[in-house]
């Protein structure tokens, strides 16, 4: 079982942020257990919505060794330590030993670029 973290991390996407966003799908910030990846998903039933969505790094494959995931494209990030991947649509896993969904958190976006993530 991943540890628990408090997590209340209010921040301001810089252009740097916001362009990395669109381009790889997720940024990274610090937090949670092993770190926080806020994703932006782009809808796929065409009507040009998105979302974002915050899950903590740790991996769920031996999460007592807190493994942090990294980014490896806009739709998937994967656990170095293990090789399990997970989607950065819901943070379930993709790839195999992960069989658990990341540890997702409460993200709000405002409109001058701030968000807050919490658990």
């Amino acid at each position: 079982m991943i540890p628990n973290a408090g997590v209340d991390i209010i921040g301001f996407f810089n252009p740097a942020q916001l362009s990395d966003l669109k381009a790889k799908g997720a940024i990274l910030i610090n937090g949670g257990v092993a770190g926080v990846i806020i994703a932006y998903n782009v809808s796929l039933d065409g009507s040009g919505g998105y979302s974002y969505k915050a899950y903590d790094r740790c991996s769920t494959v031996n999460p007592e060794n807190r493994c942090a995931v990294t980014i490896e494209n806009p739709y998937n990030v994967v656990d170095p330590c293990s090789g399990a991947k997970y989607s950065l649509i819901d943070g379930t896993p993709t790839k195999a030993p992960a069989k658990t969904a990341l540890r997702t958190y409460n993200i709000t976006i405002s409109g001058n670029n701030s968000y807050r993530v919490t658990n």
